[in-house]
């Protein structure tokens, strides 16, 4: 039996899957995604089907974990990536797209935080934002607009259950290479050049990249770590534009 276990929503694909796989070397990781494209050949990894906003679900996720092994760390990866703007959607369609987003993390968020206290245990969130957080992308504004208060958020629940033992820090990622990114690249060749200028290193970055933060801050590494947004995006967010490069 596993010596602790974790939640991961959305992780049965992209930065999600990475995440999983980096967390099962240390134990139990229950997957909590609408999606199932796990390999069903590793012990270490459980599906649990079903929508992550549902408190219901969630609670079944963290209970299953629990059966594992004692439930320690949960991430919030799960998103919906649906663009609109003010003058082309109702205000009433806007904050449902926020919504959708927000409440994946509100609802793994008050999941974990109870399971924790219900055992005197102390424990580690991580939610995954998005450079879009402090600098959105035209478009995006539900997505941006979700992000940020998932931010808030993870400041929010940070002080108020530090007391308890509880960590909450997140991650605010750049561009990074998953099948939906590349399916984009296949038809838009010239995004390699683009992304390469919008990151100072260089590139976009990688989905175990993402996980090996991820994975610290849900460690005893980063015991004191608590309230923080990470950025894991190649310097995205720092960098801005340079009028004498034109």
């Amino acid at each position: 039996m596993a010596e602790r276990s974790y939640v991961v929503t959305g992780g049965s694909r992209g930065v999600g899957r990475a995440i999983v796989d980096r967390l099962a070397r240390r134990g139990h990781v229950v997957v909590l995604d609408v999606v199932d494209a796990l390999d069903r050949t590793d012990p270490h990894i459980t599906l649990v089907s079903g929508d992550a906003r549902d408190p219901r679900v969630a609670r079944q996720a963290a209970e299953r974990a629990e059966a594992e092994a004692p439930l320690v760390g949960w991430v919030n990866n799960a998103a919906v990536f649906e663009d609109a703007t003010l003058d082309a959607a109702t205000s009433d369609d806007v904050l449902a797209m926020i919504t959708a987003n927000l409440s994946l993390a509100v609802t793994g968020c008050h999941t974990a935080v109870n399971h924790f206290l219900a055992r005197s245990r102390p424990g580690a969130i991580v939610n995954v934002s998005s450079h879009q957080a402090v600098r959105p992308v035209r478009g995006a504004l539900p997505y941006a607009t979700a992000k940020a208060a998932v931010e808030g958020l993870t400041r929010a629940v940070a002080v108020d259950h530090g007391p308890a033992g509880i960590r909450t820090n997140a991650v605010a990622l750049g561009s990074v290479s998953t099948a939906r990114y590349e399916a984009y690249r296949e038809q838009h060749p010239q995004v390699d050049a683009q992304m390469a200028a919008l990151h100072p290193l260089g590139r976009v970055g990688t989905a175990q990249e993402v996980a090996a933060a991820v994975a610290y801050l849900l460690s005893d590494d980063a015991s004191f770590v608590n309230g923080v947004v990470l950025p894991v995006d190649g310097g995205r967010a720092a960098q801005g534009s340079d009028p004498e490069a034109v």
